[in-house]
This record gives structure tokens, C-alpha cells and sequence, in this order.
């Protein structure tokens, strides 16, 4: 069975970081790319970046280009995301899904970010 649990979110002022982590267990993690997507109240969920099954060409949308990372840890079966320089617009909940199709059919409940003053 595919799970996928995100952990790490939560509040954080305009300026910082954090970093999210999603644990996947149930296949063979590496022979997958890897999401992350993020909706905010009331509206659609959106790609945020995604990196290949080797752990290379990341990719980022232009809203956080030059302020997050994505990686993933194969030996760990983990995939992160390093988020530096907050907005208020990152608000939102993160998902992290299984990247073989679109949509995605395996993601995870999600981790709450809040970024506020």
C-alpha cells in the first residue's frame, strides 16, 4: 500500500524557512519521480516542483524559483523541500505525490504552512 506522510509545516513569519519532509513507504521509492504541490483556500492545487527518480533535474515553478529546493534521499525513502525567504502568497497546504502520471494518483494528507507576521 502507497503512503506518503508530509511533516514539517507550520507558522513562520515572512523571511524564514522551513523544511518539509515526506516519508514513503509501500513501493519502490526510487523508481519514481516525486511532487510537490500546494493549494491555498479556495483555489486549485498547483505544481510546486518536482525531481526526477536519481535525485536530478529539479524542477520549479516560477513562484518559487530562487527560494525553494527540492531533494529527495533514496536510501531514506524521503523527499524534501527546503523553503527559504517565505511569502505570505506560500500559505498553503503542501502535498507531496508520486510523480509517474497526471494527475497524480498517490498523495499524502498534507502539512499545513502558514506564513503570517
Amino acid at each position: 500500500q502507497v503512503q506518503l506522510v508530509e511533516s514539517g509545516g507550520g507558522l513562520v513569519q515572512p523571511g524564514g524557512s522551513l523544511r518539509l519532509s515526506c516519508a514513503a513507504s509501500g513501493f519502490t521509492f526510487n523508481s519514481y519521480a516525486m511532487l510537490w504541490y500546494r493549494q491555498a483556500p479556495g483555489k486549485e492545487r498547483k505544481l510546486v516542483a518536482a525531481i526526477t527518480s536519481a535525485n536530478t533535474m529539479p524542477y520549479y515553478t516560477d513562484f518559487v524559483k530562487g527560494r525553494f529546493t527540492i531533494s529527495r534521499d533514496n536510501a531514506k525513502n524521503t523527499l524534501y523541500l527546503q523553503m527559504n525567504n517565505l511569502e505570505s502568497e506560500d500559505t498553503a497546504v503542501y502535498y507531496c505525490c508520486r510523480g509517474e502520471s497526471y494527475p497524480p494518483p498517490y498523495c499524502g494528507q498534507g502539512t499545513q504552512v502558514t506564513v503570517s507576521p
